[in-house]
């Protein structure tokens, strides 16, 4: 498999994941979701793809996390569609870089009392990081320096980096090998530099080594809003279904919290590993877009990767 396909398949997985698990809001079951998604004319995402949108065009700009660059990004793609379902927090950075005259960086920081959010917005949107440095020794800082522009908490910026190390290590895997699911978590575990995620990362190693299923590993590592409190469960409904993208996304999207954003995280990582051929066809046509994404993740694999060699050496 090409890197082309990988690339593809988590830019476009990623989206779709966003997609159907905001259409799981209101279609909880299996079979009412899957029949919806196949009855649907277009599949649209939220403000989950939309800011990892413009992390690609910041980074095809940059070739490197601008944090100016990439916050003034941010802020007129909002502009452009705020209607996409975004959290209160970049609105509020927006407009204290506008009335204060302060970086976006110095405005993340001052949210919540001088914390920071810890929230999973920085790690929803982080795929384009993962796929530009999967190669890169500055994967982690990147993916830090992509999160400080609107979450600044040391968790916050530990989830998102975690997500990338998670796409970029997918990325490099060979699906057609086998691989230890256990080992991947432990060590996304070993890189964590919060206790937060990190017990999150080896609480996913214990459950897929404990065979437990999604209903269990929901409630113990958590669905909600906060990164500690989401990331590690997309991580798991991966690497639970690894082989198959449609188990994945349901896994993530069907079992309560922050759907979208649960689909979006599972499915940049899904869609890294399997590639694009992974993605039913009849879904992937649907997503609003398409074009666009599939172009910026192209332009993404041509800057970053010239030749387009599979990751792991084999042509």
């Amino acid at each position: 498999m090409e890197l082309k396909a990988k690339f593809l398949g988590s830019m476009v997985g990623s989206a779709l994941g966003d997609a159907i698990g905001e259409m799981a809001f209101h279609l909880r079951t299996r079979e009412a979701l899957v029949e919806a998604v196949d009855r649907a004319e277009v599949l649209s995402y939220t403000d989950d793809t939309a800011m990892a949108i413009g992390l690609a065009e910041s980074l095809l700009r940059m070739s490197r996390v601008d944090q100016d660059d990439l916050g003034r990004t941010f802020e007129r793609n909002y502009l452009r569609e705020p209607w996409r379902g975004y959290a209160s927090g970049p609105p509020t950075v927006f407009a204290m870089v506008n009335r204060l005259g302060i970086s976006y960086t110095e405005a993340a920081r001052r949210l919540f009392g001088g914390s920071g959010s810890l929230g999973n917005g920085a790690a929803m949107r982080v795929g384009p990081v993962g796929l530009f440095f999967h190669d890169s020794g500055e994967l982690y800082a990147q993916a830090c320096a992509s999160a400080e522009v609107t979450h600044a908490h040391p968790v916050g910026k530990d989830g998102a980096a975690v997500q990338a190390l998670a796409v970029g290590k997918a990325l490099r895997l060979d699906p057609t090998s086998g691989f230890s699911g256990v080992r991947f978590a432990m060590e996304l575990a070993s890189l964590a530099r919060t206790r937060e995620i990190k017990g999150k990362m080896e609480a996913v190693a214990r459950l897929l080594e404990g065979g437990i299923g999604p209903a269990e590993a929901a409630r113990t590592l958590g669905k909600g809003v906060a990164v500690d409190e989401s990331m590690p469960f997309a991580i798991y409904s991966f690497l639970r279904h690894p082989h198959s993208f449609v188990e994945c996304l349901l896994c993530a999207v069907l079992n309560g919290g922050d759907r979208d954003t649960l689909g979006a995280m599972a499915c940049a990582i899904s869609g890294a590993y399997l590639g694009v051929e992974g993605i039913p066809l009849e879904w992937a046509r649907k997503l609003e877009n398409r074009s666009i994404i599939e172009d910026l993740g192209m332009r993404l694999l041509e800057i970053r990767c010239p030749g387009n060699r599979s990751p792991w050496g084999l042509g």
